[in-house]
């Protein structure tokens, strides 16, 4: 069988496949399970700019309100389990899979602005994380928020977020960047050591009978994985960033692609929610029986393999004649 191991972010994996950012991150026995299924490491769930931020303000809020109290109480300081400044329970939750765990774990901060929130990337590494996961997960509703001025606005946050840690920082990016190579180019001169393709923005629907928006949150299928071998594909070789693809993975087949695409890592979530961590062994196993039977004796070797520098019709990477598809499409 195909050897699975590699390294990723300077970090030794048995195993390509990551349990990526999600819910899961609060069910240790869940998480030990996937471990036992082969999972190479585990990604958290993320932090938001705005929790922490709200955090801040909250504890400032309470220590102003203490100004007026008679000066005997002027040395007074809350309990620190009044208020939290840095989502301590985040950070407890990371020491704990961290002790629990015996493969890597990688913290997730989620921010849109540079500032002051992210000094907490150096409270992760702190507390064990062995890198960090930075989703730039932002939503353009301002029509003076150019995509120049929203893309340096990111890169800020990633160079903040870089300079706070001596652990690798990876970065996870939305599909919808007009140019992303040269986007991901000024990732990688922001100090990040890794990308990860592509975070699913939250989509509510609306509830016609009610008029509310659904939220509902609906998982992934195979049908978006194309879009992620695409960028990857596209991007191999012309960065020196790692790649994992996040989103789409379903099967030992659809980590493979990923990986012929150029991935390093493949994360999966729906299919741990859908089908429990049972999933993941099931995915390890049909991917290594496939490269395998392709004649790969590592992931080094299938690396990059249909990329667009090597895939023998590499052109469909790059253009796709719809003419001629619609034509064929009878």
């Amino acid at each position: 069988m195909t050897e699975l191991t590699t390294r990723w972010l300077g970090l030794d994996l048995r195993s390509p496949l990551v349990v990526g950012a999600s819910p899961l991150t609060d069910d240790l026995d869940a998480l030990k399970a996937c471990v036992d299924a082969g999972a190479g490491a585990v990604v958290m769930h993320s932090l938001f700019e705005e929790q922490l931020v709200a955090e801040q303000m909250a504890a400032h809020k309470f220590i102003d309100s203490q100004i007026n109290r008679d000066a005997e109480a002027r040395s007074y300081f809350p309990e620190s389990e009044i208020f939290e400044v840095g989502s301590h329970s985040y950070l407890r939750r990371l020491e704990l899979l961290r002790s629990k765990l015996d493969v890597p774990v990688i913290a997730s901060l989620n921010g849109v602005t540079p500032g002051g929130w992210t000094h907490h990337a150096r409270e992760l590494e702190d507390a064990g994380a062995e890198a960090i996961e930075l989703n730039l997960y932002d939503l353009a509703t301002d029509p003076s928020d150019t995509a120049a001025t929203l893309e340096k606005r990111q890169l800020e946050v990633v160079q903040a977020v870089v300079a706070q840690v001596s652990v690798p920082v990876s970065v996870k990016l939305s599909p919808f960047y007009s140019a992303l190579p040269a986007f991901v180019t000024g990732v990688e001169a922001a100090g990040a050591r890794g990308l990860v393709l592509f975070n699913r923005f939250y989509q509510p629907d609306m509830d016609l009978d009610e008029l509310t928006l659904s939220r509902d949150v609906v998982l992934s299928s195979n049908a978006e994985l194309p879009l992620r071998l695409h960028a990857v594909a596209s991007l191999f070789g012309r960065t020196g960033l790692e790649m994992a693809v996040s989103g789409g993975v379903h099967s030992g087949d659809d980590a493979v692609k990923a990986i012929l695409a150029g991935a390093t890592v493949v994360q999966v979530v729906s299919a741990l929610l859908a089908d429990g961590p049972e999933a993941l062994g099931r995915i390890t196993e049909e991917a290594s029986r496939q490269l395998d039977r392709m004649g790969y004796n590592t992931l080094a070797e299938a690396r990059g393999a249909l990329s667009l520098d090597n895939a023998p019709n590499a052109h469909t990477w790059e253009r796709l004649n719809y003419a001629r598809l619609l034509q064929g499409w009878r």
